[in-house]
């Protein structure tokens, strides 16, 4: 029986740990004096997500009643004690926690009580009554906001990062914080400039989209970028700060937002533990019309995109992230982003690995994404035409002036637009990315590739069954007519078999030769610190990216209503997007019993690269989260090797599909008599 002195001692003690909490108040990891994680075991099922449960972890140990109180704080109370979600979710939560290295084995937490008695639960899910409630320890709270539930006061939570104080919300599965703007609103084609605005900064809903072709709702002040984290450090924290996702959107950099729902971070970053950020950037001509004046020298989207950047490594370590831990990656435009930040001497060294998938390089629409402009050569192509459809003067001193005259909405759906990154010699100095070890290149670790029919969904479906008319009709070679490296199926349906030749040819000339020349080149110059290439072998269609209907689709059968996906398809342009964010929608069903593993898989593939730097997940880290389906089906495969000198002529691309397994390079014979040969960037 402790003596009324040494009760009064601890009353003393407990008052100078406690939490200054105030309950009318936005909580913060400052007034709660301690970090907090949203701890969600993420299975991806959007069948089962209503169903699961997720728990907030509040790291800093303190007294029963104290703990009480900071889950009060934060909208919640103490974790009941609850035997299947303990099991299920829990456990594997709470033993990744200690895999990290943030707790002890045998650590204890605080849960709610059992009547009087004060409660604790350990990594295995046992529940035990604490013999004193005057032990300090760390605490679950619940988790009440649902699945990607809408900001609420009671589910907000307030930031702290220099001068700014940023609040955001929670749902199921991450804090989220939305609409945070980066840079001040921009003046109409001038260079960024950091964000210089309120301090205060609510971050509960998108900010608006950038001016695009085919919508009213964009706005010129748009540059906005998006955060999802698990884990918000405490400004004492010593906990380990988490890799960075920088995502940026593709759209031909005329459309696309950071906000669209398919690039939604919850996932990568519950289940892949990283903090992901989209971000907006200035688009079209809006973000990208050089002129001859000398001052207008275009890349204006790509400036942005820097500028994100370093807003990103001011910041990001209070939303749990680490600054020298990012990847940035994108498709399609946001892989020519990618491309182009690796060799800008305004972004390298910003940034510790690369992703570009599905860049585009070579012939027809492909080849300005990675062959740049000189400004002299756009202005002609492009900027003359725009300034004569407005009706302002190319030659008069006022040119811009009168651009900037222009409704923003006009500018961006004119037969022509500026969307072409040019050799401006500030943003980008080369004419394309020197990975020929002729000028600077980021020595980064670096995953890329494609989908395997990724040029279909840039060429009209043939109009009949006559191989030379579908090859002019796509602004192809007609020599590929008979010619053994490309044998046209002989299938009953005619159009089909064109197409299947002509896609084939497309995604060779815009897609597979360069990007396979482009590995091959930085590895033989040694300008990277790793890289990882890949074919991505099976896809999922995003709807508002569907061309040629239904080619890309996996054949609807009356075994498999929704598409067997065992059949032939064509694996097109975005249709690795679902997978690689673990976004398929609720309207999008599972085709069969390997959509759902395979998303699960991606995603730790994904994640398993920005954590490690190889794509390989670690299975330890697989094993402390549960995540035993994805181990099984990876231990029954080879591992994913990096290119390297020694394979480069043997097995050096990773087939990403059910199962995936190691293979040359595609095409080669074909690549070189197309003239894009494993060689062609020297």
């Amino acid at each position: 029986m402790p003596s009324i002195l040494t009760s009064f001692a601890a009353l003393v003690l407990a008052s100078i740990a406690a939490p200054l909490v105030c309950s009318t108040a936005v909580p913060s990891p400052s007034t709660l004096r301690s970090d907090i994680s949203l701890l969600y075991n993420n299975d991806l099922d959007l069948t089962t997500a209503p169903a699961h449960r997720s728990a907030l972890l509040i790291s800093t140990p303190q007294f029963h009643w104290d703990a009480a109180s900071a889950c009060e704080a934060l909208g919640e109370s103490l974790l009941p004690a609850n035997k299947t979600f303990f099991k299920n979710d829990l456990v594997p939560l709470l033993r990744y926690q200690i895999f990290q290295g943030n707790f002890p084995s045998n650590q204890q937490f605080w849960v709610a009580n059992e009547g009087p008695i004060c409660q604790v639960v350990n990594a295995q899910g046992v529940v035990s009554s604490s013999l004193t409630c005057l032990r300090v320890l760390p605490a679950l709270c619940t988790q009440s906001a649902g699945f990607h539930a809408d900001a609420a006061p009671e589910t907000s939570l307030t930031v702290h990062s220099g001068e700014l104080s940023i609040t955001g919300f929670r749902d199921q599965t991450s804090f989220r914080f939305y609409g945070i703007p980066y840079a001040n609103p921009p003046t109409r084609w001038e260079y960024p400039t950091a964000y210089s605005g309120s301090k205060t900064i609510d971050a509960r809903s998108f900010g608006s989209q950038c001016v695009q072709a085919g919508s009213t709702s964009g706005s010129e002040d748009c540059l906005f970028l998006n955060i999802w984290t698990p884990f918000i450090p405490a400004p004492s924290s010593r906990t380990p700060l988490k890799a960075v996702m920088f995502w940026i959107h593709g759209g031909a950099f005329t459309g696309g937002t950071g906000s669209d729902p398919t690039f939604d971070g919850g996932s990568l970053a519950s289940r892949g533990d990283v903090v992901v950020v989209t971000i907006n950037y200035r688009l079209s001509t809006l973000g990208f019309l050089a002129l001859a004046d000398g001052k207008t020298n275009g890349n204006f989207g790509i400036a942005d995109q820097i500028t994100a950047l370093d807003w990103v490594r001011e910041h990001i370590a209070a939303f749990g992230g680490d600054k020298d831990r990012i990847t940035i990656f994108g498709q399609s435009a946001g892989a020519a982003s990618v491309r182009a930040l690796m060799g800008s001497p305004k972004a390298i060294g910003k940034y510790a690995a690369a992703v570009p998938m599905s860049n585009l390089a070579g012939a027809n629409y492909a080849t300005t994404y990675s062959l740049y402009y000189t400004i002299p050569q756009e202005v002609s192509l492009v900027a003359d035409p725009i300034l004569s459809a407005v009706g302002c003067n190319a030659t008069e001193s006022d040119a811009l002036e009168c651009m900037r005259a222009v409704d923003p909405h006009t500018l961006v759906n004119l037969p022509t637009v500026a969307r072409f990154l040019v050799a401006d010699g500030t943003y980008l100095t080369s004419p394309q990315l020197p990975i020929d070890g002729s000028g600077p290149v980021a020595n980064v670790h670096t995953m890329m590739g494609f989908m395997r029919d990724d040029g279909a969904a840039f060429i009209g479906y043939p109009s009949n069954g006559n191989l030379t008319a579908g090859l002019l009709g796509a602004s192809l070679n007609i020599t590929v007519v008979n010619n053994p490296l490309f044998p046209e199926p002989t299938s009953p349906n005619a159009t089909l078999n064109v197409f299947n030749v002509t896609a084939r040819v497309t995604t060779d000339v815009e897609f597979r030769c360069l990007d396979q020349a482009t590995a091959f080149s930085g590895i033989t110059h040694n300008l990277f610190k790793s890289v990882w290439f890949y074919e991505f072998n099976r896809s999922y269609q995003t709807p508002g990216f569907d061309p040629n209907f239904p080619v890309c689709e996996a054949p609807i059968t009356p075994e498999h209503p929704l598409g067997d996906t065992s059949q032939e398809y064509f694996k097109c342009h975005s249709g690795e997007l679902y997978y690689v964010f673990g976004t398929l929608p609720a309207n999008r069903p599972y085709r069969d019993d390997q959509d759902l593993p395979f998303m699960q898989r991606m995603v730790d593939v994904w994640s398993s690269f920005a954590r490690t730097f190889n794509p390989n997940p670690d299975p330890r880290f697989l094993a402390a989260r549960g995540f035993t389906s994805t181990a099984q089906d990876l231990a029954k495969e080879s591992k994913w090797k990096p290119v390297t000198k020694a394979n480069v002529h043997g097995s050096p691309v990773r087939e990403l599909q059910w199962d995936s397994v190691m293979m040359p390079f595609g095409a080669v014979e074909q690549c070189q008599f197309l003239g894009f040969p494993l060689t062609y960037y020297g």
